[in-house]
């Protein structure tokens, strides 16, 4: 009986230090699980809170609005070669630069000595014995700040009366001349000898007289007027 009763107490004793064993482990496991979970608690109350406003980027400046010339405007420039009613055809360029300087506004929008370039619109040389000597330019760009922009003016022309009338009239005061003289010489077949000796006269006094072309010499100044407003972009 006394064997058997150690032999359960051995056994209470035993089970009784293994409860002790397992309860501060249950502890630790415990106390392991709630450190662990408040960092949770701590993120998610962190991220349920409102979040700081990052400062606002200044808005970007708006872009610079372009210059507008108006139309109207006189553009005067100096010519960079010779034209003429001669020595230029239609369609031929020429260079020009730009004498004051185009301000809109109070502000400069095209500098003195900006580079422009013209055409010349039409060409027309004295003939011998009729018509005039005519010549017509335009401007056709400019360029701006690096930039070559087209742009539309008025044309300028240039218009030199022919001496055809008169050179006629000293022809046929030539022949008519001759004429007398050759009948006053012998009349009828002396008459139309007198008459083609002055017809050969008066031509040649009219080559002789000869007539003068339209030439704009190089560095002549020229004005020519917008007939469109230009757009200059700063």
């Amino acid at each position: 009986m006394r064997s058997r009763a150690l032999y359960l107490l051995s056994i209470f004793l035993v089970f009784t230090l293994m409860a002790c064993s397992k309860k501060p482990a249950d502890t630790a496991s415990n106390t392991a699980i709630q450190n662990t979970a408040a960092p949770s608690n701590d993120a998610s109350g962190n991220a349920s809170a409102p979040a700081t406003p990052a400062t606002a980027a200044p808005p970007p400046a708006p872009a610079p609005q372009p210059l507008v010339v108006p139309a109207g405007t006189t553009l005067t420039v100096r010519l960079g070669e010779s034209v003429g009613s001669k020595i230029s055809s239609p369609g031929q360029s020429f260079s020009a630069t730009l004498v004051s300087p185009i301000t809109v506004g109070g502000n400069t929008v095209i500098p003195a000595g900006a580079s422009a370039r013209g055409t010349v619109v039409d060409a027309k040389p004295l003939g011998r014995f009729k018509g005039g000597a005519f010549l017509e330019v335009r401007l056709n760009s400019i360029t701006v700040n690096g930039t070559e922009q087209r742009i539309r003016t008025s044309a300028v022309s240039r218009t030199l009366k022919g001496k055809g009338k008169r050179t006629a009239v000293m022809a046929g005061g030539g022949t008519a001349l001759g004429a007398i003289i050759g009948g006053l010489a012998g009349g009828g077949k002396g008459a139309a000898i007198g008459a083609a000796a002055g017809a050969g006269a008066g031509t040649g006094g009219a080559a002789f007289t000869g007539n003068k072309e339209i030439v704009l010499p190089a560095e002549s100044a020229l004005s020519f007027r917008l007939t469109a407003p230009l757009e200059v972009n700063p």
